[in-house]
C-alpha cells in the first residue's frame, strides 16, 4: 500500500488490507498500535484485516534476500538476521536498531491481538526452495507444533473478534503437503493457508498449488500466502483458493509497471511505462479501466512522471493496479456465479491495447 490512502484503496475496489506482523513489531511495535486504538483506528480503515505471522520475513530476511529462498532460487543481497531457531521460536536481530528479537508462536498471536487484525494466522518454520526432503519434513513438523501453540494463545484470550487460519506446509514434496493438508484439517482453525516453497518456476509453483489443494478442508476458506500474479490468481481459483495476499501490485506499480491483460503470444502480464516506446503514447493504459490513473492520465505522462523520478508516478500506477486486481477478482466472481469460470479467463476480458 505505499504510496496510496486507505481512502484510495476503498475508491479501488479492495475490501480487505493485510498487514505485515513482522515490520509492525520491530516499528512502531503492536502496543503502540494497540493504544491508538488497533489498525483499523490507526489506519482508518473499517473494513476487514488481516496480519501474517511474522514468520515468511523471519526467515526470507535470515537467508539474504526477502522472498528468493523461499520463493525459488536465492539472491542474498542483504545481511542476514536470523540467529537462530530452536523449539522455541526464532531468534533474529531487528534491521531498524539491531537488536536481538525472539519470536515464539505465542508472542506472535499476542502481536496479532495488539494490532487488532480480523483474521490472523499462525506461525510457521518457512524452509527454503533448496531444501532437501529431510530437513523440509522437520521444518513442517516443527510447524505443526507450532501451530498447535498459536491455537492454545489464540484460545486463551479469544474473545470471539479474531479468526485464526493454520498453515499448510510441506515444501515441493506431495507426500508433505498431504500430511500436513490433514493435520491442519485436523485442528479446529477458521481457515487454512498454503505457505512455505512452492518451487523453483512458476509452473512447478502451480503444481505444488493444484496438488496441496487436494488435502484441504473443504468447507474452510483457504489462503494462498504471498502469491498475487494474474496467472497465479486464475490457478489458484480452479483449484479453490479463496483469496491471495502479494506485494506485486503495488511494488510494479513503483517501478513503472502497469498492469495489463497477457498478450496471448508472450504472456506478460504487464506494460513497463518507463521505457522509451511510452514518451509520447497519448492514450491511457487501458481505455476499459474506470480508475483515477486511466481517466485522467495518458502513457506519455506517466512515462515523464518516472523519467523525472516524481513521487505522483507510482501513486498513479498503483491506484490503477489495485483496481484492475479488484476488476479482475469481480469478473472471476461473476464467472463462478454463472459457472462459465475457466484458466483462460483472463484472455476473455475485455482486451489491454498495448
Amino acid at each position: 500500500m505505499k504510496a496510496v490512502t486507505t481512502q484510495q484503496m476503498l475508491e479501488a475496489g479492495a475490501e480487505i488490507i493485510l498487514a505485515n506482523t513482522y515490520h509492525l513489531f520491530l516499528q512502531p511495535g503492536h502496543e503502540f498500535v494497540s493504544r491508538h486504538g488497533g489498525l483499523h483506528k490507526m489506519i482508518h480503515w473499517n473494513r476487514p484485516l488481516l496480519t501474517d505471522s511474522g514468520g515468511f520475513q523471519i526467515f526470507s530476511l535470515g537467508h539474504g534476500g526477502v522472498a528468493n529462498e523461499i520463493k525459488g532460487k536465492c539472491n542474498c543481497n542483504r545481511p542476514k538476521t536470523l540467529l537462530k531457531i530452536d523449539e522455541g521460536g526464532a531468534h533474529f536481530r531487528s534491521y531498524v536498531d539491531g537488536q536481538r528479537c525472539y519470536l515464539t508462536p505465542e508472542k506472535s498471536i499476542e502481536i496479532q491481538r495488539g494490532l487488532g487484525a480480523d483474521l490472523i494466522l499462525t506461525l510457521d518454520e518457512c524452509t527454503p526452495f533448496h531444501a532437501k526432503k529431510q530437513h523440509t519434513e522437520y521444518s513442517m513438523e516443527r510447524s505443526h507444533r507450532w501451530e498447535l501453540r498459536s491455537f492454545q494463545e489464540f484460545e486463551r484470550h479469544s474473545d470471539g473478534r479474531q479468526a485464526l487460519y493454520g498453515i499448510v506446509q510441506g515444501g515441493v514434496y506431495e507426500d508433505l503437503r498431504e500430511r500436513s493438508g490433514h493435520f491442519v484439517a485436523e485442528q479446529e482453525f477458521f481457515g487454512q493457508a498454503i505457505g512455505g516453497s512452492l518451487g523453483e518456476t512458476k509452473e512447478q509453483m502451480h503444481d505444488v498449488v493444484s496438488m496441496t489443494c487436494q488435502y484441504v478442508c473443504k468447507t474452510r476458506p483457504t489462503h494462498l500466502l504471498g502469491i498475487g500474479g494474474i496467472s497465479d490468481i486464475l490457478n489458484g481459483v480452479k483449484n479453490g483458493i479463496d483469496t491471495f495476499d502479494c506485494v506485486h501490485p503495488t511494488r510494479l506499480a513503483r517501478h513503472g509497471g502497469a498492469l495489463a491483460h497477457p498478450d496471448e503470444n508472450d504472456r506478460k502480464e504487464y506494460i513497463n511505462l518507463k521505457n522509451a516506446q511510452f514518451s509520447e503514447d497519448m492514450r491511457p493504459i487501458d481505455e476499459n479501466c474506470s480508475c483515477y490513473c486511466c481517466q485522467n492520465f495518458s502513457r506519455a505522462y506517466i512515462h515523464y512522471l518516472f523519467r523525472a523520478r516524481e513521487m505522483l508516478g507510482g501513486q498513479l500506477l498503483t491506484i490503477h493496479n489495485v483496481t484492475f486486481m479488484m476488476r479482475l477478482a469481480r469478473e472471476i466472481r461473476s464467472m463462478i456465479r454463472n459457472g462459465n469460470f475457466s484458466e483462460k479467463t483472463h484472455f476473455r476480458l475485455p482486451s489491454q491495447s498495448k
